[in-house]
């Protein structure tokens, strides 16, 4: 069982180093994010596009959340740095890769879909419907982000979370429920790069911003809030290529992020064993 907060000192991992590595790992998940998620908006159904987007984050942040955070998400890696969790050279380097991977994703989805799916969904772009301003809009997607967000530290940054049975599944299953309420009304992008790889690609820019400060100000504070009430006690570590070569002692190891998978000896099994960080 993991220890209290304040039974004494916990130790969590600061993001840093191995580029390569990383920037592969969320590239990866954000394509995979906007190819599946964008591209099943095509067929015109609300629930299946919920389940499209939750799924591909569930199978993503299994898949390598061990490797970069799977955060595929530049709110997420923003709440990540405001926390102290990330490195700020390797946030702007997630940041440069992620959007990369979202705009490669729509590009390949403007080439591979009808020229009726591109005209009519602007590429999966997010819109906001006729009955609401954009105001509205923003304070949509900032509270659906917060849930995001939210569940991303409480299950996968918290060392006293599910991360090694459900994080990946809850995580995903979050961004479905919030598509299913806001999908409607936003396209409940939650996450700047879902939203920047499709506008790019099919030039709609419209109300544009909202995408942008819906999500870094729900993920903002979301992280904010959780760190001050649940975390506040940890202590921070640099999760950089020696990584590895620390000793753990008495002290409890936390799942802000753990060892890239090229590390030979036997911490590096440890840490992964221990857990990850992840998000949209």
């Amino acid at each position: 069982m993991c220890p209290s907060v304040g039974s004494r000192k916990i130790r969590h991992t600061v993001l840093a180093g191995d580029y390569l590595k990383r920037g592969v790992a969320e590239f990866i998940g954000t394509f995979a994010l906007i190819f599946i998620g964008a591209g099943s908006l095509i067929y015109g159904d609300l629930v299946g596009a919920a389940f499209a987007h939750g799924l591909v984050i569930a199978v993503m942040v299994s898949s390598v959340g061990m490797i970069s955070g799977g955060h595929f998400n530049p709110a997420v890696t923003f709440a990540f740095l405001v926390t102290r969790r990330i490195e700020a050279s390797l946030a702007a380097f997630y940041w440069l890769v992620q959007l990369a991977g979202a705009t490669l994703a729509a590009l390949l989805l403007w080439w591979v879909l009808p020229p009726g799916g591109k005209s009519t969904l602007h590429l999966g772009a997010p819109s906001i419907d006729h009955t609401i301003n954009a105001g509205k809009a923003v304070a949509i997607e900032a509270v659906l982000t917060f849930f995001l967000v939210w569940v991303i530290f409480a299950t996968a940054v918290d060392s006293r979370g599910a991360f090694k049975q459900i994080a990946g599944l809850g995580i995903g299953l979050t961004i479905t429920l919030d598509i299913l309420m806001g999908g409607g009304l936003t396209g409940a992008a939650m996450n700047p790069a879902r939203a920047f790889g499709p506008q790019l690609a099919s030039g709609d820019w419209k109300h544009f911003w909202v995408w942008y400060v819906g999500p870094l100000a729900g993920a903002t504070i979301a992280a904010v809030t959780y760190e001050m009430l649940y975390l506040r006690d940890q202590v921070a570590e640099v999760a950089g290529d020696d990584m590895a070569d620390d000793e753990t002692g008495d002290t409890a190891d936390v799942v802000a992020a753990t060892e890239p998978a090229h590390s030979h000896d036997g911490d590096s099994a440890h840490a992964a064993g221990e857990g990850t960080d992840a998000s949209i």
